[in-house]
């Protein structure tokens, strides 16, 4: 079993200290992914009153510029935004980071994408929100074009390249998807992520997935799935009960969290604490 736990998704300290000695208590721990919220702007607490507002507000970590800094502190830990808002974002400048930080990380970085629902950040950034699906999957069909090496000729709804390229080949880079459950989702999860991100629980739409994965020519058990275990009071029995059941749904990453009320050093210490007692209980 993989398994990983996340950046705070905002309020965040950009101090370079408190985030080296996180990421490296982790690495030594044995914890596999370290991810992050994708948000690129802030609005005021309250502007959204039907979203968490940790989902809009707050100081987000920028993935490529933070990602690199703990990349050169760290030996074992990879790292994945989840979710990097790629449609609003040009595909070109995305595939050269992934593929810079990949290559300077040792083939640590994974790219997690998503589409998100906050129209106000599409429109600062200059990107059509009515076309984000549609855009998220032709660029990423542009992501592994460029990623292959050598120039790239493409003729697309928004892209266009004319033999061009990258001038760099970086390692694999799997791309996981942060979405829903329904139908449209699923079929594009198929057809073009190596791994799900999912929003919710996933376990009545995994058959359909398996399915669709056949489909495509895929082998279900090659597919990552993450799944959430919140390290709570309850203690480690609750911990192991509910991982167990992750497992039996068929995850391959289980992601740690704690509670919103512990202090830093307290939840880093829950966390540490946690993988040593799921990785006793289940590998």
């Amino acid at each position: 079993m993989q398994y990983g736990t996340g950046l705070p998704l905002s309020g965040g300290s950009y101090d370079p200290v408190m985030l080296k000695d996180f990421a490296q208590a982790l690495d030594g721990a044995g914890f596999h992914v370290l991810s992050s919220g994708g948000h690129l702007l802030s609005a005021e607490p309250g502007r959204f009153p039907a979203n968490p507002t940790p989902t809009y507000s707050g100081s987000f970590f920028e993935p490529f510029v933070t990602y690199s800094f703990l990349a050169a502190v760290t030996t074992r830990l990879r790292f994945r935004p989840s979710i990097l808002i790629l449609p609003m974002f040009p595909t070109a400048m995305v595939a050269k980071q992934s593929a810079a930080l990949a290559l300077l990380s040792g083939g640590r970085f994974e790219l997690g994408v998503g589409v998100s629902w906050n129209t106000v950040e599409y429109a600062a950034m200059n990107a059509d929100f009515r076309t984000r699906g549609r855009r998220l999957d032709e660029q990423i069909e542009v992501l592994r074009l460029l990623w292959a090496g050598g120039p790239v000729t493409f003729e697309g709804r928004w892209h266009h390249f004319d033999a061009i390229g990258l001038g760099i080949t970086p390692p694999p880079i799997p791309i996981w998807m942060g979405t829903g459950p329904g139908e449209h989702q699923l079929r594009r999860l198929a057809k073009s992520a190596d791994g799900w991100l999912p929003m919710g629980d996933p376990s009545a739409s995994l058959p359909q997935l398996h399915e669709l994965l056949i489909e495509h020519g895929r082998d279900p058990l090659t597919f990552g799935l993450t799944g959430r275990v919140t390290l709570s009071d309850e203690g480690a029995g609750a911990w192991v009960t509910h991982a167990e059941r992750l497992v039996a749904m068929g995850v391959t990453e289980i992601t740690l969290g704690t509670p919103p009320a512990l202090d830093r050093a307290a939840s880093l210490a829950r966390l540490i604490e946690g993988r040593r007692v799921l990785g006793d209980a289940i590998g």
